[in-house]
C-alpha cells in the first residue's frame, strides 16, 4: 500500500490545483468515510467478517458524471482510502470528456435485486468477493480476492465493456461490443484509459492473451 499511498499525495496536490484554477467548472466531488447507512448496505449485501479490508478502510465518493442521457448527475462509488482522492482526479477528466455512465449508484450495486437496473450495466468498486475465471475455463470463483474485494478495482459499464475470453463473454447482452474496432457510446476510450494511468491505475483490456476485461481498472492490472 505504501505506493499507493505516495500515488494519494501526488493526487491530492493535483485535485487541490485543479480547483483553484477552475472555479467556474461545476464538477462536484466529496469523500468521506462510511456513513451508518452505508456501513449498513454493505453488510447486507457486499461485505462480511472476514474480508481483507474493514469497512474503516474504506471511503465513500461522490463524483459528478454524465449519463448516457446526456444529463448530469452525481455517482457514487465505495474504494479503498488510499484510492479516494486519486478517483476524484480520474473522475473529474471523464467528467470533463462528457464520457457517459449509465448506473453509477450505491443502490444500484449494494440494493436489493428487485431494485437494481433490469439490465445490469452497473459501474462499481468495492465488492468483497473472489476473482472471476476467464470465460476461456468458466467457474464462478477463482480461490483468490478480487482487487474489488479491496476496493482498488472498479468495473465501468459492463455490457459496453465486456469480460472476454477465447471470443466468448458471460452476458449476451454484451455480445455486440465484442467487436472492438468501433467506438460506440459508453465504451472505454483511450482517453478513458489515460485517465485511470494518470493515477497508475491499469486496464484489463490491454491484457496479454486470449482474456480481455474491458470494464476493469486496477491499482495492479490485475
Amino acid at each position: 500500500m505504501r505506493a499507493i499511498s505516495a500515488l494519494m499525495v501526488v493526487a491530492l496536490a493535483l485535485v487541490a490545483a485543479q480547483a483553484s484554477g477552475a472555479q467556474a467548472e461545476r464538477y462536484r466531488f466529496n469523500v468521506q468515510k462510511l456513513p451508518p447507512r452505508v456501513q449498513a448496505l454493505l453488510k447486507e449485501r457486499a461485505w462480511r467478517p472476514g474480508c481483507p479490508v474493514p469497512l474503516s478502510g474504506l471511503r465513500l465518493v461522490t463524483v459528478s458524471i454524465w449519463g448516457f442521457d446526456g444529463k448530469e448527475r452525481l455517482g457514487q462509488l465505495v474504494v479503498h482510502r488510499d484510492a479516494a482522492v486519486p478517483f476524484v482526479g480520474v473522475f473529474r477528466q471523464l467528467y470533463r470528456q462528457r464520457f457517459p455512465i449509465r448506473h453509477m449508484q450505491l443502490r444500484d450495486i449494494y440494493g436489493p435485486r428487485s431494485e437494481q437496473p433490469a439490465g445490469g450495466d452497473v459501474t462499481g468498486a468495492f465488492f468483497c468477493r473472489q476473482s472471476v475465471p476467464s470465460p476461456c475455463t468458466g467457474g464462478t470463483a477463482s480461490g483468490r480476492w478480487s482487487n474489488h474485494a479491496y476496493g482498488l478495482a472498479v468495473d465501468v459499464n459492463p455490457v459496453e465493456n465486456p469480460y472476454v475470453g477465447c471470443g466468448m463473454t458471460r452476458d449476451p447482452e454484451a455480445r455486440k461490443y465484442l467487436d472492438r474496432s468501433r467506438l460506440r457510446k459508453g465504451m472505454v476510450t483511450p482517453a478513458v484509459v489515460r485517465a485511470f494511468a494518470s493515477i497508475g491505475w491499469e486496464w484489463g483490456g490491454a491484457w496479454t492473451g486470449q482474456t480481455k476485461d474491458y470494464m476493469h481498472f486496477s491499482h495492479n492490472g490485475r
